[in-house]
This record gives C-alpha cells, sequence and structure tokens, in this order.
C-alpha cells in the first residue's frame, strides 16, 4: 500500500470527524490539524530516486491519496489541479481517493474526466444513516468508473442495500473508531452490512474492531494493537466465492431458549398451522414432511449465496414454509440473527440437520 499526502489538515463537517485521527495525533505534538498546508510529498507520484525510477511503483499496491486530509477539501483548492496533472501521468498506478465530501466531487474534477479515470477509485464514507443517505444518492449519479463505500467510523446500524442494489459499488468496508474517545461501536451492525453485501454480491472487508466494540450485549475495551488483528481473526470479511465464512466460530442456540424467544416476537407467533395444514402432514405424515424440509432447506437456504435471499421463502403454500418463517429459518439473514449460523456460507450437513429439527419441532407443537 503507498500513501500519497499532497497536503495536511483538514476541516471537520460531520460526526464521523468528532474524534479524527489527525486531530488526535496533531494535538499530541502542539500541532494544529485545521491548518491545511501542502507537504513535501505534494509531487510523490512524479519523484524518483537516484536510479531514475519512481519511489511509487505498481509494486506498492494501491496507492491512498489525502489519507491526512481530504482530497476534495475547498482549501486545497488551488493545488488540486497539480494533483490531476500527476495522477493522469501515471495511470501504471492504482490511487483511491476517500472522502467526506463527495458534494463537491463534480467542482473539483479535470476537464478531461469525463465518465471517470479507469485507474482511480472513489471512496465515499457514511458513517451513520444520514450521511449515507446523503452522500450516497449524490456518489452514486456522479460520473465515476470504480466506486466504494466506506463505513467507518461506524456509529450506528446503518442500512445501504438499496444503494448496493444498483450494481455501482464494487466493495464496502467497516469498521470501529479507535483512540480514548471512541464511540462503541456493536459487532449487529457489522454483521447486518455484512448481510446486505452478501445478498448483494458486493465484497465486504471487516478492517477493525474499534477501541471499545460490542459483541452480544458486552462491551469490550480493545487496544490499538490488537483492534485490526480481531477484526481479521473473525474472519467477516466476505469476497464472493470464497470460503473464508467457514472459520468463522459459533455455537447454535439452545432449543428451549430458542422457542421461548420466539415466543415473544409478535411476527414469529403471527404463524399457525390451518387445520387444511394439519391434514396435510397427518396425511403425508412427518418422515414425508422431514423430506420436504431438508429439500427446501437444499434448494433454497443452503447455497453460499441463496437466490433471492431474503424472499425467498413463500409464507404460505406448505407446512414447511409458516414453520421457517415461525422459526427464522426462511433466510440466512434470519438464521444469523436467530441461530448465529453466519450469512456467507454454504450450510454443511450438520446446519441443514439442525436446522431441520428446529423446523420439525415448531410442527410437531402446532399438532
Amino acid at each position: 500500500m503507498g500513501i500519497w499526502n499532497p497536503w495536511h489538515g483538514c476541516k471537520k463537517i460531520s460526526p464521523g470527524c468528532a474524534n479524527c485521527y489527525v486531530y488526535r495525533r496533531d494535538d499530541s505534538i502542539g500541532k494544529d490539524a485545521s491548518e491545511v498546508n501542502k507537504t513535501g510529498d505534494f509531487d510523490l507520484p512524479r519523484k524518483k530516486n537516484r536510479q531514475g525510477e519512481y519511489k511509487l511503483t505498481g509494486e506498492d499496491g494501491v496507492v491512498y491519496a489525502c489519507m491526512t486530509s481530504d482530497f476534495f477539501l475547498k482549501e486545497a483548492d488551488i493545488w488540486r489541479e497539480q494533483c490531476w496533472d500527476m495522477i493522469r501521468e501515471r495511470k501504471d498506478l492504482e490511487f483511491h481517493i476517500i472522502t467526506k465530501r463527495i458534494d463537491r466531487f463534480e467542482k473539483c474534477i479535470p476537464a478531461d474526466w469525463g465518465d471517470g479515470w479507469e485507474h482511480v477509485t472513489i471512496c465515499s464514507t457514511c458513517e451513520n444513516q444520514d450521511r449515507a443517505d446523503y452522500r450516497l444518492p449524490l456518489f452514486l449519479s456522479l460520473p465515476i468508473k470504480h466506486r466504494e463505500i466506506i463505513c467507518e467510523p461506524l456509529l450506528e446500524e446503518v442500512n445501504i442495500e438499496k444503494y448496493l442494489e444498483t450494481g455501482l459499488i464494487e466493495h464496502v468496508t467497516v469498521g470501529g473508531e479507535s483512540g480514548d474517545n471512541a464511540r462503541p461501536c456493536d459487532f449487529n451492525w457489522v454483521k447486518e452490512i455484512r448481510r446486505e453485501c452478501i445478498r448483494q454480491n458486493v465484497p465486504f472487508y471487516f478492517k477493525q474492531t474499534g477501541a471499545l466494540f460490542i459483541k452480544d450485549g458486552k462491551q469490550y475495551k480493545i487496544e490499538r494493537k490488537d483492534q485490526m488483528s480481531q477484526a481479521r481473526k473473525s474472519n467477516y470479511s466476505y469476497y464472493p466465492g470464497c470460503t473464508d465464512a467457514e472459520k468463522i466460530v459459533y455455537r447454535t442456540p439452545n432449543k428451549d431458549r430458542l422457542f421461548e424467544r420466539l415466543s415473544n416476537s409478535k411476527f414469529r407467533t403471527g404463524f399457525h398451522l390451518s387445520d387444511e395444514d394439519k391434514a396435510y402432514v397427518n396425511e403425508k405424515g412427518l418422515e414425508t414432511i422431514r423430506e420436504h424440509a431438508k429439500d427446501f432447506i437444499g434448494k433454497r437456504l443452503a447455497p453460499q449465496n441463496p437466490d433471492k435471499d431474503g424472499i425467498q421463502t413463500p409464507t404460505k403454500g406448505h407446512p414447511v414454509f409458516k414453520a421457517q418463517h415461525a422459526t427464522a429459518t426462511c433466510c440466512r439473514g434470519c438464521l444469523e440473527k436467530w441461530h448465529n449460523i453466519p450469512a456467507g456460507k454454504k450450510l454443511n450437513a450438520k446446519e441443514k440437520e439442525y436446522i431441520t429439527d428446529v423446523i420439525m419441532e415448531w410442527i410437531k407443537r402446532q399438532m
């Protein structure tokens, strides 16, 4: 990874800026991070070593621009055109530009930008739902070749699926906030965005836990050195077709506790077997119904990314369908929320057997 900071310093504009790491670091050395200044690395893409070779090469990987500021900062308008010139020259490099100022994008692009440059990826951040709903519609309307979303620091549950549905987002990164004054990041928020990405076949990267991490209702204080490694060890990043989710460690709930929780859900308790359903079960027998359940699970629930996940199970037409909704085994999202079985992995034989047992238990109780 290459870092290119043509200028340093920024102005805070949204909730995600509150505990900015640049401000925190500059303050520790008595520097004012709100002052914007050109850096000695301004022309880094053009700099060469004594052998006449570029200091930045393709071997450095992605070059991230303005990591201690914002590329579209108004105060940097006087320098930006020169940066575009350097980016234009270095088509051999892959540039990523992360911004909270996507609303200034069209005012800041060069005349020959067209519908975007192939070697430039623009990454819009959205730390909460308000910023997502403000920035992402703009982001999707702009002439950009490659788009990524960064939810960092993630400050609340954020739903971005309607933006992912467009097929214009290539990657999503999520992470908690670091620093002594960090705000909490709940793992449930991370998993929800991940499920949205899986449903839309978009790569998802869980970058870091943040300093205050909530899991299963309990808050943990994570040392800075462990925040990225803990996220990595969770295996919750997702790349379509990979098998990393197979490594996720989880435990299915106790059956009695599960049915107790289900009984407290107004939605789940709204499903019942009708007299016609019961007659069908009696006619076919429980073993046949169990085979039907196994078949539905295998076709509609077991794939790594089931077709039309979230709406693949009808609410009527077969007793098993009603049982699936009643027991939260109707889609991979519900399966993870209620049964802890992670989305993004192909169900194994043990998992399919567990789901079948839960479905049949509900049917038996209904009979």
